[in-house]
């Protein structure tokens, strides 16, 4: 049996001494890239929760605008009370009593158409003293007037107020004739010799 010569063996050792190291660092690799990817998975973990933290605080101011806007209907409430009012209506049916005294208001010319001088100023001073509105005294020389005579507009208030003229003086009531149709507005009164302030004709 022949023995190798001693060069080879030292190249032997020293290829089985390179492959023992190459093994040992192909494990330690392994070991170092299984173990440094778990590092890695567990480092960026916890920086998620700091940035689910931060976005609660802006959801907080959002309540309070909400219970502000509820409180102005309650005073729209407050505003039914009016009905008050009506009690000012009841202050109305009073001034009906004024209703007679217009006929006295209604103003009244008197006219002489007589031969008795001053006979219409005479006519006047009794009417006057019974509260009439006399505005205007003269003479009537446009034609002859058979009697005293009360004269008005008919559909006017005149018409109310000759009448009762006529009733209080004794006069006779007619409507207007064209002589005096255009006259100032009023009760025309034309006394004629027959004139007594008394009642008696109507």
């Amino acid at each position: 049996m022949t023995t190798p010569p001693p060069g080879n063996r030292s190249a032997r050792a020293a290829g089985f001494l390179l492959l023992g190291i190459a093994a040992i660092a192909l494990v330690i690799g392994v070991i170092t890239l299984f173990g440094g990817s778990g590092k890695d998975n567990a480092g960026p973990t916890p920086s998620p929760s700091t940035t689910t933290t931060s976005a609660a605080p802006p959801t907080s101011p959002q309540p309070p605008p909400s219970t502000s806007v509820k409180p102005p209907p309650a005073s729209t409430s407050s505003s039914t009370p009016p009905p008050a009012t009506t009690t000012t209506t009841t202050a109305k049916p009073p001034p009906h009593t004024s209703a007679p005294p217009s006929t006295h208001a209604q103003p009244v010319r008197i006219y002489n158409n007589s031969t008795i001088h001053g006979l219409a100023a005479q006519a006047a001073k009794d009417i006057r003293g019974g509260g009439w509105n006399v505005v205007e005294v003269g003479n009537y020389s446009q034609g002859i007037i058979a009697t005293a005579t009360v004269y008005y507009r008919p559909g006017t208030a005149e018409e109310a107020a000759a009448r009762e003229l006529a009733r209080t003086y004794g006069l006779r009531v007619e409507p207007r004739f064209a002589g005096i149709q255009a006259a100032s507005p009023g009760v025309i009164v034309i006394v004629t010799n027959d004139y007594t302030g008394k009642p008696g004709k109507g």
